[in-house]
């Protein structure tokens, strides 16, 4: 069922992808064509147009250089036609873009035309009017004996500025066309090619949106933005997240108040308020847990977790815990583990009172069995209300209430001294390290008591712990077998026991978490009659 689920939202997935990709294809393929064929059809307008222009300018430029030839300065009185003709025929070869030059004299004859058989005869077209253009020349289109045309007049004067005649410079309109449906070709192939170009360009970039959405349509992206925006900003834990480079793309509001962000940081270097606290996971891409880091100070803590494209790291992410907050949580979380490893030793020794006073019945000494329940009732009661009043933490409490009845089950004699008085709030320190440390000194204890085999008197272990402001002090003397003075130098190095091999981590832990905490930790001992410890704390003014 479950694979058959992600079957389901993978193909649902898959199916949004497609309608994302077709969406902007066909957007892009509406603006590309439409943009390109405005623009296609306007460069083409304005080509024709210039290359028109153009056209004349050249038409009119030949038509004027003819007419100021010294050789057309009288028509009529030309005597060598010849030498007219071979010059201009000489002339109309260099010129591509001309197809016909003729040369009109003043009496209406052609003394000169590209078409050699209609030179001499009467020119019965259009003829030119001057008197309304001050250059003397300009272009029209007119039909002649060659058909549709597009020609430039210029006039011809003499050397006294007489009028002699006129020149026409002309291009066939046939050739005009050929020209414009040439270039039209050439527009229409440019535009056909930018638009191929264009179609792959944009299905590339929607495969590229596509793949950034994940998926998801734009409006259901959106909704996913803002709720994990809200979910991260009602967070205790700060989140502050960067890109590969180490620029700030997220932080949320308590970690901008851990960090002492002041103003918008996103954008930015993380490096500048946090100094190198996201480097290393960016560069070896490992998952780091509950780091204290330094550039972040001594009241944060920070788990450090790259993000992952395949198995390129593109960014990372801080989670910032404020180490009061955290310190507290672990202090309550250990106060309930030995509260129940309490429960667990008072219900063994519940055990064995209850079968106990069942033999008791059984052997019908209902006397006696009466008794014992009043015996042990007011014992545990004492010994327990006793604890309770002395000791001010739960945690240290529920330890050594727990430690009461495994002394009970061992056959040891648990005395919490009269003057015994805890309270954490003269000197505050970590449950958890405090527990630990009195835990393996009585455990230790517990352990020399039981290694002889030869006692005569009541074993017994006298446990105190004193506080005042400024100060803690913890004892622990037992009646084991000692500790020789060879072995005293050595019984807090990691790994040193007489009791054999694997053992001898508990002192060494012992005087780790004191020294760590700032505190003493001391051993006197004499072999066959127990050994003293005392740890004591004092407050750095």
């Amino acid at each position: 069922m479950k694979k058959r689920k992600n079957g389901k939202v993978s193909e649902k997935r898959k199916t949004s992808l497609n309608g994302i990709q077709r969406k902007l294809f066909r957007t892009q393929l509406i603006l590309i064509v439409t943009l390109a064929l405005f623009l296609g059809v306007v460069g083409t307008l304005i080509n024709i147009h210039f290359e028109t222009e153009k056209r004349d300018r050249n038409l009119q430029n030949v038509a004027e250089a003819i007419a100021q030839s010294p050789l057309l300065e009288s028509l009529r009185e030309t005597t060598d036609p010849a030498a007219l003709t071979e010059y201009l025929d000489s002339l109309r070869d260099t010129l591509e873009d001309i197809d016909v030059i003729s040369v009109v004299s003043s009496d209406s004859v052609r003394r000169y035309h590209s078409n050699h058989e209609l030179i001499g005869t009467v020119y019965d077209g259009t003829y030119p009017e001057f008197q309304s253009d001050s250059d003397g020349y300009y272009a029209t289109t007119d039909k002649g004996p060659s058909g549709t045309q597009r020609r430039a007049y210029a006039a011809i004067y003499d050397a006294d500025g007489s009028y002699s005649g006129f020149v026409m410079a002309i291009m066939l309109m046939k050739n005009i066309q050929s020209e414009t449906l040439h270039t039209l070709l050439v527009f229409a192939l440019i535009t056909v090619v930018a638009v191929l170009i264009e179609l792959l360009i944009s299905a590339e970039l929607s495969k590229s949106i596509k793949k950034s959405l994940m998926g998801y349509e734009p409006d259901v992206f959106t909704a996913m933005y803002q709720v994990r925006d809200n979910i991260l900003e009602s967070l205790d834990e700060g989140v502050v997240a960067v890109d590969r480079k180490g620029i700030v793309q997220f932080i949320n509001a308590p970690a901008a108040k851990m960090l002492g962000v002041d103003g918008e940081i996103v954008g930015r270097p993380l490096e500048r308020v946090a100094g190198d606290a996201l480097t290393h996971t960016l560069e070896s891409g490992e998952k780091q847990f509950n780091l204290q880091e330094h550039s972040l100070g001594g009241d944060i803590l920070i788990d450090r977790i790259p993000i992952k494209d395949e198995d390129t790291v593109v960014g990372a992410v801080g989670i910032l815990h404020d180490r009061a907050e955290y310190t507290k949580l672990m202090e309550d979380l250990t106060g309930t583990r030995y509260l129940v490893d309490s429960m667990r030793a008072n219900n063994h020794d519940f055990t064995n009172k209850l079968q106990v006073i069942l033999g008791l019945i059984q052997m019908e000494m209902y006397d006696e069995a009466t008794s014992y329940i009043q015996h042990i009732t007011i014992v545990q009661r004492a010994t327990i209300s006793k604890i309770m009043k002395a000791v001010d933490e739960p945690a240290v409490a529920a330890l050594l209430i727990g430690k009461t009845a495994r002394a009970s089950e061992l056959n040891i004699r648990f005395v919490l001294r009269e003057s015994s008085y805890f309270s954490n709030s003269d000197l505050h320190l970590p449950t958890e390290a405090l527990v630990t440390v009195i835990g393996n000194l009585i455990d230790n204890a517990f352990e020399a008591m039981n290694e002889g085999e030869e006692y005569t008197e009541q074993k017994e272990l006298l446990f105190g712990i004193y506080s005042r402001p400024g100060a803690v002090l913890i004892t622990a003397d037992d009646t084991g077998v000692g500790i020789s003075p060879e072995d005293l130098p050595h019984v807090f190095e990691n790994g040193y026991s007489t009791k054999g091999t694997g053992r001898g981590t508990g002192l060494y832990q012992v005087k780790t978490l004191v020294e760590g905490l700032g505190g003493t930790v001391t051993v006197e001992s004499q072999k066959g009659v127990g050994a003293s410890f005392s740890v004591s704390f004092t407050q750095k003014k």
